[in-house]
């Protein structure tokens, strides 16, 4: 686990405006809070609320935001009030716990027959800030990361299936593949654990030929770019196994058919060399039909942007590339989290949750 100090310095990175003296405050509180209370795999319960903050960070957040993860679990688990978090933290972050509080509710409440979209729905029409559901996202993620240790059965199933259906999609509305990525493959551990350690064996058992593979690849697609005078980086697109499982089912294709494919992501300063770039590959290499896609022309409905294409590349390897600038890489990693604002308004928070 890391400490407070540790957490602060992460922020310290990214965030100027941090007021280093409300997160060791949280830290703290949180601390005080939590202090008989442990977490099923017997650790102190301090740990899920700075696993969460550390999240946060990664997403690169704010001040508000990462106190709110701190302390999120405070007023539900704990006998810290609404009030009492107000008059230490202000109204900003008791509303903020407080909107975390009500999802929670809303979980328990919700039946067991109820359908996913009306529940997200539901979290939507709840969530009057954004940051509460960035929060929710990376509580949930956490959980799901040490789900192993909870001792009910029935409850790793539910929490799972909910993860799936509600949390998963949830990150996808929201731009954030990274973690959508997690929540899925984590939920597909549970729910098919078969499935996923057959793909496991699968990708293990090309993963060293593979990392030849791309380092020769890699090397000749920068070579051919700096020669069309293109500055660019390329990097593996690791396929998640859920990701592989889906397609098999969706595309009635093998396993060994879809490993056999390597991932690229070519990054390059701005949108004109995106379109240059594609043009350098398909002038070089022979296209696989029905796998170009113009997400930069046409974004997707969460804002992803980027261009995907797949050709038959060095050595005959098939490959698929996307391309993109460096920030629409930051916001296919971190969605709605990429355009935070740490000075924002009401009205950066309609315009996020209008994209979701």
């Amino acid at each position: 686990m890391i400490n407070n100090n540790e957490l602060i310095d992460q922020i310290k990175t990214y965030n100027k405006f941090l007021n280093i003296e409300t997160v060791n405050k949280a830290y703290n509180f949180a601390l005080e809070a939590h202090q008989n209370q442990k977490r099923e795999e017997g650790v102190p319960y301090i740990i899920h609320p700075v696993a969460v903050a550390k999240i946060l960070t990664e997403l690169k957040l704010d001040s508000a935001t990462i106190t709110t993860g701190l302390l999120h679990d405070t007023i539900e688990d704990t006998k810290v009030t609404y009030e009492s978090v107000k008059k230490e933290f202000g109204e900003e972050v008791a509303n903020l716990v407080d909107g975390v509080t009500k999802i929670s509710a809303l979980e328990n409440k919700a039946a067991n027959d109820s359908k996913a979209e009306n529940f997200r729905k539901l979290i939507l029409a709840t969530s009057k800030d954004i940051r509460v559901l960035l929060v929710k996202l990376a509580d949930r993620l956490h959980n799901m990361r040490t789900i192993q240790f909870v001792k009910d059965k029935d409850k790793i199933i539910r929490k799972a299936k909910e993860t799936m259906e509600i949390y998963a999609p949830l990150a996808d509305r929201m731009g954030m593949n990274r973690i959508r990525d997690e929540l899925e493959d984590l939920s597909f551990s549970v729910l098919n654990q078969p499935a996923r350690d057959l793909i496991n064996e699968r990708l293990r058992f090309i993963k060293n030929n593979r990392d030849d593979t791309f380092k020769s690849i890699s090397g000749e697609l920068i070579d051919l770019l700096k020669k069309n005078g293109i500055e660019a980086t390329i990097a593996g697109r690791e396929k998640t196994p859920f990701s592989i499982w889906r397609k098999i089912q969706n595309k009635k294709i093998s396993l060994e058919q879809l490993t056999d494919i390597i991932g690229f992501r070519v990054i390059v300063k701005n949108v004109e060399d995106c379109y240059k770039t594609l043009g350098i590959f398909h002038s070089k290499f022979s296209t696989i039909p029905g796998k170009f896609k113009d997400y930069i022309s046409t974004p997707k409905i969460n804002n992803y942007k980027s261009i995907h294409t797949s050709v038959i590349g060095p050595k005959k390897n098939r490959i698929e590339i996307q391309i993109r600038t460096f920030e629409m890489h930051e916001f296919a990693e971190r969605g709605i989290a990429s355009h935070w604002k740490y000075k924002s308004s009401e009205k950066i928070f309609r315009s996020l949750m209008e994209r979701i």
